[in-house]
């Protein structure tokens, strides 16, 4: 597929490491929970078993880099979560849990709204570079956008000014902010914000170690950060010249960290965290060891991790019966849980995800018609596909029916529906999309995985219909789905969000005109105007309000179609325990640090 390109996208802040961005499902939504910092958890304690833990997933890892557009995926984050420490994390509760053992961060002013950041001393990367505000510096520079100075055409490629970093969210919010102090010691720096910012504490600043990204740009961290000190914000409708530092810099974080197999260059892939990565064996396995310059808390009693790569969930299940694997989190199907449900060593635990599945339709080429996208929503199955493919897991189930809220999210969920206009899509109608297809036969390329057996069927149940209703359908299925979302290479996607739970972004990121999560392109001023209100709102009601006004407009503006809310499963042997249900992105492995384990 060589014609594929990239469109190019906004800048999108991850808010340290990706836990406040969707993450592109393995097999969103805002969170629904209150954003206000619990009181830490602490770590894992005890003595270190010489042990190892092995945990199946389904992807394998495509990058160091959770943070851009093209490695947003669930196995990228996982990873990062184990090899990288920052100033927060989520638990199973939703609950934003401060890591005490990173450093503290703390709103000292609500008008302005300003919060202080302060490192724990002797903080080291795996090579024993010390991490200090320089890195909190290069990361507030990369989940702002605050440089950008970028003009943007209708397919979202740049036609003026510049712009630096591309990640996976929304610099909503945090692009008018400012860095306002920096302490002599390297240890503290005062972020302050022009607007009232919902999700200030999810905003973690550190992401890759900026003195990695300055040795490959071939600069000095001095540079790098002098320029982000100096240079004024960056104005669309005054372009300035590139701040050559930060292109430089740039070049490097955008693409640098994509792998295929193990780099001989360890400064692409080093760690922070209680992880560092050990070895790598493409399309197999990933084990990670502990790092012995880790001076964090949350410190795991075993001494090895490892990923094995398995797509199929029955092949997962096989795994965990015969001892290969400890932990599964494979996708709920109802053989799959009959088979767990067999195995007498297996815990089975099981859930509502916070994740959907959706069909997705691009704005661009003959789907830039309303009138085709409109047709192709007509004939999606989605009671067929939720009956087939959901139902057997949980009876209750039912169509999902906002692009904004999932099922579980209760009342909020329910009062979109009343208004969103998704009952004009409660059944097939290929009588419908003929009618306004009129004669037309539009070619529609369908992208999804075709490793994942509910993507498979629901692929299959809608071409059937599409052709029947006039469209030449064109299977461009592949196991490498995620990294060609936003290429030309398809005009329908089928995929999953997962969220993390918790915050607000989800909304500016994907459905914002050059969101770093706008795959298919749509852009909408009401959108965009709702979207970036959102951010700066601090009521949960018109937080609600502007919520459900979007998942209005996504229906007038013929997105394409919710399918389900995921059922979720987690299951583990005898050998560990201290596993708990997690719902969203970072499934099982959120506590690793608490896990204990029989010794080898």
């Amino acid at each position: 597929m060589s014609n594929k390109t990239w469109r190019k996208r906004a800048l999108a802040t991850t808010a340290g490491l990706g836990l406040s961005a969707l993450i592109l499902a393995g097999c969103t939504t805002p969170g629904a929970t209150d954003p206000t910092t619990k009181p830490s958890e602490g770590g894992g304690t005890g003595e270190v078993v010489d042990a190892t833990i092995t945990l199946a997933e389904a992807n394998e890892v495509t990058s160091f880099n959770v943070n851009t557009p093209q490695s947003n995926l669930d196995i990228n984050s996982k990873l990062s979560y184990a090899t990288h420490d920052s100033f927060g994390y989520v638990n199973d509760k939703m609950e934003v849990v401060p890591n005490e053992g990173f450093g503290t961060y703390e709103k000292v002013s609500d008008d302005p709204l300003t919060v202080k950041y302060t490192l724990n001393k002797g903080l080291e990367w795996s090579d024993g570079d010390a991490i200090d505000t320089d890195d909190l510096i290069f990361g507030w520079a990369v989940e702002s956008g605050y440089f950008d100075d970028a003009t943007y055409d209708a397919e979202g490629a740049v036609t003026a000014g510049t712009q630096y970093f591309t990640i996976a969210g929304s610099t909503t919010g945090i692009r008018d902010s400012k860095i306002t102090e920096v302490s002599d010691d390297k240890l503290s720096l005062t972020l302050e914000y022009d607007t009232p910012y919902v999700d200030w504490n999810l905003v973690w600043l550190l992401e890759q170690p900026v003195h990695v990204i300055a040795e490959k740009a071939g600069v000095t961290v001095e540079e790098i950060v002098g320029a982000i000190q100096e240079s004024p914000k960056g104005d669309p409708a005054a372009p300035a010249a590139p701040i050559e530092p930060l292109v430089k810099a740039a070049e490097v974080f955008n693409s640098a960290f994509d792998v295929t197999s193990l780099p001989d260059d360890e400064s692409l892939y080093l760690s922070n965290g209680p992880f560092i990565v050990d070895s790598w064996e493409p399309t197999q396995s990933m084990t990670l060891k502990l790092n012995e310059n880790y001076k964090g808390t949350l410190k795991p009693a075993y001494t090895s991790l490892v990923f094995r790569f398995i797509g199929d969930s029955q092949a997962q299940v096989s795994a965990l019966q015969n001892g290969e694997v400890d932990i599964i989190n494979p996708q709920a199907a109802a053989d799959t849980l009959t088979a767990l449900q067999a195995i007498p060593a297996a815990t089975v635990l099981t859930g509502d995800q916070l994740s959907y599945d959706h069909v997705d339709i691009n704005f661009k080429g003959e789907f830039a018609d309303p009138k085709v996208r409109e047709a192709f929503m007509k004939v999606i199955p989605r009671q067929q596909i939720v009956d087939t493919l959901i139902k057997p897991i949980n009876p209750e189930a039912t169509v999902l029916n906002s692009q904004v809220y999932v099922t579980s999210q209760g009342k909020v969920y329910e009062d979109s529906v009343k208004n969103n206009g998704s009952s004009a899509y409660a059944d097939v109608d290929v009588e419908g999309a003929k009618a306004l297809l009129a004669g037309k036969t539009p070619t529609v390329r369908i992208l999804y995985n075709i490793n994942n057996p509910n993507r498979v069927a629901a692929f299959e149940a809608i071409s059937a219909n599409a052709t029947e209703a006039g469209f030449n359908v064109v299977n461009v299925g592949d196991a490498k789905w995620g990294s060609m979302l936003g290429s030309d290479v398809y005009d329908v996607s089928i995929f999953g969000w997962i969220s993390p739970g918790v915050g607000n972004v989800s909304i500016p990121q994907i459905f914002a005109t050059n969101g770093g999560g706008n795959y298919n392109g749509i852009s909408v001023p009401e959108i965009d105007e709702l979207a970036n209100s959102i951010m700066t709102m601090t009521e949960q009601s018109d937080i609600e309000a502007a919520g459900q006004a979007v998942d209005k407009l996504l229906f007038d503006n013929y997105y394409g179609l919710p399918l389900f809310q995921s059922p979720g499963v987690i299951a583990h042997s005898d050998r560990v325990s201290g596993v708990t249900y997690m719902a969203n992105q970072t499934g099982p492995i959120w506590n690793y640090w608490e896990w204990t384990v029989a010794a080898n």
